[in-house]
């Protein structure tokens, strides 16, 4: 079976096309394939198709549990589409199961191309106290197509910490769903730093999504500004939150394209 790897400051996903995987369980595929110690090694796995201008796309974690977008895997999506496209600007749309994100390409060096997405609005922003890990926490929580939890605090957390909350609160009972976890300090009004605890995957160098709703919770609650960069530890995005949607501007890099010899689970 083919396949692609891409990434985003780190961020990475597997992409396997819909006509491949007919048949298979999904859920075991994303499990062995994600796997950075007996598979190739990503966040996710990421299904998608194509069909002229429009890629519909699904996400599956690499612990098996579906997701409904990231920022990232949809700009690495885009950019293994336009790979072969020379044009710049060069416009796709990536639909997701929370809606269509549209994505310009502004720039490419090789396999490296910078975009600017528009990722929708946030619903439901609020400010809520979790007991969590022994530890009161007020924490912004919100929608931004996926379930986010947004910890603002003085300095970020150590490494013990930063992994003992992340996980208490991706499973806390407050999100039946589960949901992403970003710390996040506002070290200028248009500069915010963050650690992220992904939903089905834990520890991540970026997200897109996260970065995003990071910089909302920053903007709500913590005296940032709308527009500022926010700077994972794979390295900075540019978050503007409009009127009309939120913006996200960075890079996707295709790494490489390959094939599974293993036999592939079934449905």
């Amino acid at each position: 079976m083919r396949f692609a790897k891409a990434h985003a400051y780190g961020n990475d996903f597997l992409y396997v096309h819909q006509s491949l995987v007919g048949g298979i369980a999904l859920p075991a595929l994303a499990r062995e394939m994600c796997d950075r110690h007996t598979g190739v090694g990503a966040d996710g796995l990421i299904i998608y198709d194509h069909a002229g201008t429009h890629v519909p796309m699904r996400l599956i974690n690499s612990d098996g549990s579906p997701a409904e977008v990231s920022g990232n895997g949809v700009r690495a999506l885009a950019a293994l589409v336009l790979l072969h496209e020379r044009g710049v600007p060069a416009e796709v749309t990536v639909d997701t199961v929370v809606g269509p994100k549209h994505l310009v390409r502004l720039d490419r060096q090789g396999a490296r191309q910078l975009f600017r997405s528009s990722m929708g609005l946030p619903a439901d922003v609020r400010s809520v106290p979790l007991e969590v890990a022994g530890e009161t926490l007020t924490v912004v929580v919100l929608n931004f197509g996926n379930p986010q939890c947004v910890v603002l605090v003085p300095a970020l957390p150590d490494v013990e910490r930063f992994h003992r909350l992340g996980a208490a609160l991706e499973r806390h009972p407050y999100f039946p769903h589960r949901t992403n976890v970003e710390f996040a300090l506002v070290e200028a009004p248009d500069r915010v730093r963050i650690l992220i605890w992904e939903r089905g995957c834990g520890p991540t160098q970026s997200s897109g999504t996260g970065s995003c709703a990071a910089l909302i919770a920053a903007a709500s609650y913590g005296g940032a500004h709308r527009e500022a960069e926010v700077l994972a530890p794979g390295g900075s995005q540019r978050v503007a939150w409009g009127t009309e949607t939120v913006s996200l501007t960075g890079w996707a890099e295709v790494v490489c394209e390959g094939e599974w010899l293993r036999p592939l689970p079934t449905a």
